[in-house]
């Protein structure tokens, strides 16, 4: 199973984290993201949150105000999908406390950081939520020790 592209949508279509991992121009991931989104954003709550674009399948799923949107292949699995999105929801929630939106605004490089310990190259990497917390809270060791050391202080 191979996944094209992750992103999340607020349900004002404001992009608040994309992640791709198939190469296209800049131009082509813009129209891909604007068209996704509107789909998404345009869907009622009742319906199949499975979408046939292009090329692609987009399997999305709603926590909070955040649409959690990733494209995989048409012969993918998409219940696999939507527990790989419920997974880093999880990890997420937890690192965070009830994570929302405003943490994955400011502390974006976290977000990117957990998902990437997850997923990497469209692949399935790590679908243990302990081995994800674990390794995180240890970067996070790390750069208070690193920042400490450079006399920077604690900074989060």
């Amino acid at each position: 199973m191979t996944i094209k592209y992750v992103f999340l949508v607020s349900r004002q279509a404001k992009i608040r984290l994309v992640k791709w991992y198939t190469t296209l121009s800049q131009k082509e991931k813009a129209k891909t993201m604007k068209e996704v989104s509107q789909l998404v954003l345009a869907r009622k709550p009742k319906q199949c949150n499975f979408i046939e674009h292009r090329d692609t399948k987009v399997v999305y799923r709603k926590y909070a105000s955040l649409y959690f949107v990733a494209g995989i292949g048409l012969d993918d699995n998409e219940l696999l999908t939507l527990e790989i999105i419920h997974r880093y929801v999880e990890v997420l929630d937890r690192f965070f406390g009830n994570v929302c939106e405003l943490d994955l605004i400011f502390q974006f490089q976290k977000a990117y950081y957990i998902l990437d310990e997850m997923i990497m190259a469209g692949e399935l990497q790590e679908a243990s939520k302990k081995t994800v917390l674990r390794v995180i809270a240890q970067q996070d060791e790390t750069e208070a020790v690193e920042n400490s050391e450079r006399g920077w202080g604690d900074l989060k």
